[in-house]
């Protein structure tokens, strides 16, 4: 999957901590709120944005259905680690609240429905298109039997995805619209397409109505998220580009403040696109790049479409159009075969295109794909990897916000006087704000790791 952002958070009203690790399951510090309501649905998400956005779905249509007392656990099967957490996170419910029904969908309950339905206090595993559609959240599926509902189909069916409305995102500043889901692509170290199906588009209008909607709500920023966006359109009438679509968004939607893209392959980014970067402000000067490594033969044992060179050309040009454009990238450490030479060449490529916001986790071998039966490189080293790439990372924010340092910036405040940047950058504001509100502030500072600042308008 080319959006390895990884979350769990817990939602519903008012929050009590749950246990959690700050591994990474897929690329960024998993954390987790947990409530103690007991007449509502509540949720658990593991993983990317697309389930992010998929667990407000869930949420609308279990609260139709009436369901009280019940946990749904949406999980993600992008590392081997995100799995052992979402089981972990499973057995713990079932021993805290023993009367609850607890729901377990996701990627990696579309993979491996029964070992999830082999867990002792689970209710029902509802599979990735399934739990789109408003029939399956009914009272019917709790029949009461002694065995755990299974509703999971072939993934491998679905043509279309399945049209949504939300009106919001709890307790988050920005929202997250669905635009593209499934993959056609089969890197040899990624599961995902087995759990999300083949790429499949959402109809231009659905998007504007979504989007139209959120901004009604309040929401300043939407992000267009998707297993693998840059591949939108070609299933659609007219064959619409990626950056066709945005353009004639922004157009219908001129009220939205700050547009944001998820993950984008290096190759694929359409004239449109590049236009947009060139002479759209609204849409935001940070890129996110699914690139998962810097030197050829890795890149080419993955089976991915981009070689080291696309990249640093992808980053040249967007410069070249945008100079204050910062990226983001995903990078796997320790993939199979692996030297020492082919490493070292993944640290030079984060140089050479002047990466800022790295997403890094450890290579997890995933049963079923390709790069499970290749050589492995060893479970420590693999770790060291990953924690050089870490602090390379942490080494080029810290570049980025000391040129940020006495700039002006429009934040979105997302909560406890935080927010981030058109940059993405995070900033500690120094006075009252609210979340979900765009204000002027002046950067003043840096303390760990963030920027400070104080608004000005």
């Amino acid at each position: 999957m080319s959006e390895t952002e990884t979350d769990q958070s817990r939602s519903s009203v008012p929050t009590l901590d749950i246990d959690s690790d700050d591994s990474h399951t897929g690329a960024v510090q998993t954390a987790a709120a947990i409530s103690p309501a007991r007449d509502a649905v509540e949720l658990v998400t593991f993983g990317c944005r697309l389930n992010a956005y998929e667990s407000e779905v869930m949420r609308d249509h279990a609260a139709a259905a009436g369901l009280e007392d019940t946990i749904i656990i949406n999980t993600c099967a992008v590392t081997s680690e995100a799995e052992r957490q979402a089981r972990q996170t499973i057995r713990k419910l079932a021993r805290e609240r023993p009367g609850a029904k607890i729901v377990v969908t996701g990627c990696a309950a579309q993979i491996n429905p029964d070992s999830f339905a082999g867990i002792e206090g689970v209710s029902a595993v509802i599979g990735n298109d399934a739990k789109m559609k408003r029939e399956s959240w009914t009272n019917a599926l709790f029949g009461g039997g002694d065995e755990p509902t299974v509703l999971v189909n072939d993934i491998m069916a679905v043509r279309e995805t399945a049209e949504h409305l939300i009106e919001g995102f709890d307790g988050r500043a920005r929202a997250f619209i669905q635009v593209q889901q499934g993959c056609d692509h089969r890197c040899t170290f990624c599961i995902i397409p087995y759990g999300r199906g083949n790429s499949r588009s959402v109809p231009l209008g659905v998007i504007v109505d979504q989007v139209r909607m959120l901004v009604e709500q309040g929401f300043s920023e939407v992000v267009l998220t998707g297993v693998d966006v840059t591949s939108y359109g070609p299933d659609l009438p007219g064959q619409p580009t990626l950056g066709q679509m945005i353009r004639r968004l922004l157009a219908l939607v001129p009220e939205l403040p700050r547009l944001r893209l998820s993950s984008l392959d290096p190759v694929e980014m359409d004239e449109d696109l590049w236009r947009l970067v060139a002479d759209e402000p609204r849409l935001m000067p940070h890129l996110h790049m699914s690139l998962q490594a810097g030197d050829d033969m890795v890149l080419k044992r993955m089976k991915r479409r981009h070689l080291r060179a696309d990249a640093i050309e992808m980053c040249r040009r967007a410069r070249d159009l945008r100079p204050d454009i910062v990226f983001g990238a995903d990078i796997i450490a320790g993939f199979p075969t692996e030297t020492d030479e082919m490493f070292e060449n993944t640290l030079a490529c984060v140089s050479e295109c002047d990466l800022t916001f790295l997403h890094v986790f450890p290579y997890s071998p995933r049963p079923g794909t390709p790069a499970a039966k290749m050589p492995q490189v060893p479970g420590p080293l693999r770790k060291q990897r990953a924690a050089r790439l870490r602090e390379l990372g942490n080494q080029q924010l810290d570049k980025l916000l000391r040129t940020q340092v006495g700039q002006t910036a429009q934040v979105l405040v997302e909560k406890d006087n935080t927010g981030r940047t058109e940059h993405f950058t995070e900033v500690v504001i120094d006075g009252p704000v609210e979340a979900g509100g765009l204000y002027t502030v002046q950067l003043t500072g840096i303390a760990d790791g963030k920027l400070t600042g104080r608004v000005i308008s």
